[in-house]
């Protein structure tokens, strides 16, 4: 079990306090880590229970880029796909996904094979590094008619030339990708902690010199010195900028993207994903192939759907998809490709988070996307020292958009240019060699009842997996599998004593499968709540109300958020 930090952070200054842990703030730690930077990661809930673990869970390589000329961003786009597909195997895969072709317009073979050849010339560096090559991006290839139709019968035949098929990367788990790096800076010496919320600055008006923080659990307010804090709360950044130390950002105010994903048992292709154009047409697009494209992605035993975008004007702390919205989303997407003919009882979780859209002086109520992160160093833009707020752009870029908001934070501190690689280490997990290998390995040290969570120990654990069975040791029972799921007893514990989880939902929903996906039933929840009862000291009153709450948040098949707020009875 982790032990309180309090007394210890207390008693000494700190080179850097990093707020917020979605991707981008995790990636900013472990990235300051690398500087040898003493570090604090604060996070008010959970490690990237937000944007973070709400994405369409693939890794762009920036094809999408090209329609713009946007070329800069494509290559980041490129490198930064390759890099996690190096550093984490174990959690980020090749995905091949399938764009039907029809005619000889822009929707035509002949301008796609245009475009691809330019996209593969300009990634031609896309697999270095890349030992494996199963785990390789392949150049884009192309089917005929009846290939196209053979692997996805339900599209519409007329004027169906064949189809495009290109390649980019899926990730098993990305609340899980975002822990990967917290345990890389926590490794390295980070201390981070979820559920504390920084109530406000130190220092005066001239300088920031740390945060004032209250721990969610119980109450008490603590502070940290620090010589330079980064704001990297994502769409909460703007909120504690205004409320924190009275800055407004005004026109420059980030303006933020519903982005709305879901998630469906029922399956389009057991091995390629399926692009289709909606009526949505990108503002930004130099090309424009008659709309945005909605993707139907295999994705562990089940298909993601998505990505539906529109402008955010409501609190970040409320994400909310309607369920008249979500029929409406299953019609789009049954006009899109009615192979799977859906219901709207047929989608079993929605993801929803803010993506950042533009600023609030230039996004149009279009799909007229930001182009970069927000990196703000607050010196030079409004006079006050040791301060620099992050906002990311996309996920893919997340690491090396850390990269560049901690070289002026590491040179201000005199540690420019030292750092250790953290496009070329692997995260926490990330040594793997061979994936199917250490599949096989698992099976192999668990009991035959309980080989079914071989393949997702792999993918969540990776090299580390010994860490969890360790924690069945002492407790045979741990080593069985919950429920009718594929999780381990072991999972649960380990969450509880090495993974910070503090709340039923922690678990359920982002440090194991059991909720990433679908309901789990309630035998599963309890088996799991019962498991945290023991190891958390929780009462049984405190169990029966973690149980409830996420039992409410799948009755809503999650689309009802509200983040960075704890289950009921979290003060015992």
């Amino acid at each position: 079990m982790v032990t309180d930090p309090w007394s210890t952070l207390a008693d000494k200054e700190y080179d850097l306090v990093v707020v917020g842990c979605g991707i981008f703030g995790a990636c900013a730690a472990w990235e300051a880590a690398s500087r040898g930077l003493t570090t604090v990661l604060l996070e008010r809930g959970d490690f990237g229970e937000a944007a973070s673990a709400n994405s369409y869970k693939f890794v762009h390589g920036g094809i999408r880029y090209l329609a713009r000329l946007n070329l800069t961003q494509l290559r980041a786009s490129s490198r930064e796909r390759s890099t996690l597909l190096r550093i984490a195997p174990h959690l980020v895969v090749p995905r091949s996904v399938m764009m039907p072709t029809y005619g000889i317009g822009a929707q035509g073979k002949t301008a796609l094979r245009a475009g691809f050849a330019a996209y593969d010339l300009l990634t031609t560096g896309r697999n270095r590094g890349i030992t494996d090559p199963s785990r390789r991006i392949p150049p884009a290839h192309f089917l005929t008619r009846s290939e196209t139709l053979a692997e996805f019968p339900a599209l519409p035949a007329a004027g169906l030339t064949g189809a495009a098929v290109f390649a980019d990367a899926q990730v098993y788990s990305t609340p899980r990708l975002t822990l990967g790096f917290v345990h890389s800076a926590s490794a390295s010496g980070v201390a981070a902690l979820n559920y504390a919320e920084v109530a406000g600055f130190l220092g005066d008006r001239s300088r920031v010199r740390g945060v004032v923080v209250t721990d969610r659990r119980s109450g008490g307010r603590h502070a940290i010195r620090s010589r330079m804090v980064l704001n990297a709360a994502g769409a909460w950044a703007a909120g504690l900028l205004q409320r924190g130390l009275g800055i407004d950002l005004g026109a420059h105010a980030p303006l933020f993207s519903r982005d709305v994903a879901f998630v469906t048992p029922r399956r389009v292709s057991e091995r390629m994903g399926l692009a289709c154009p909606t009526s949505g047409r990108d503002a930004n697009a130099v090309v424009d192939r008659g709309g945005r494209h909605l993707f139907f992605v295999p994705w562990r035993d089940y298909t993601l759907v998505g990505v539906w975008h529109g402008v955010h004007r409501a609190t970040a702390d409320e994400v909310r998809v309607p369920l008249e919205e979500l029929a409406a989303l299953v019609e789009d997407a049954n006009r899109a490709y009615a192979g799977l003919n859906l219901r709207p009882d047929d989608v079993s979780l929605v993801n929803a988070g803010l993506v950042l859209f533009g600023s609030a002086g230039n996004a149009r109520e279009t799909h007229d996307f930001g182009k970069r992160s927000l990196l703000i160093d607050h010196r030079n833009a409004h006079g006050l020292d040791g301060l620099v707020t992050l906002v990311g752009f996309r996920a893919t870029v997340a690491r090396s958009t850390a990269v560049a908001a901690l070289e002026p934070i590491a040179a201000r501190l005199g540690r420019g240019g030292a750092r250790r690689p953290t496009e070329s280490i692997a995260i926490h997990g990330g040594d793997v060699a061979d994936f199917e290998a250490l599949v096989g390995e698992i099976g192999e040290r668990l009991p035959a009842r309980a080989r079914a969570a071989s393949r997702p120990l792999a993918h969540n654990h990776g090299s580390r997996y010994r860490d969890v069975l360790a924690c069945a040791e002492d407790d045979s029972s741990l080593a069985a599998l919950l429920p009718g799921t594929r999780v381990l007893g072991a999972e649960v514990a380990h969450a509880a004593r090495h993974e910070w989880a503090r709340t039923l939902a922690d678990v359920v929903l982002r440090r194991t499968d059991l909720g990433t996906a679908a309901d789990p039933g309630a035998p599963a929840l309890l088996a799991c709540a019962t498991i945290l009862e023991r190891e958390l000291g929780w009462s049984r009153s405190r169990r029966d109300a973690e149980i409830a709450a996420v039992t409410q948040f799948f009755r809503h098949r999650g689309a009802d958020r509200t983040f960075g707020l704890t289950t009921p009875a979290t003060h015992e």
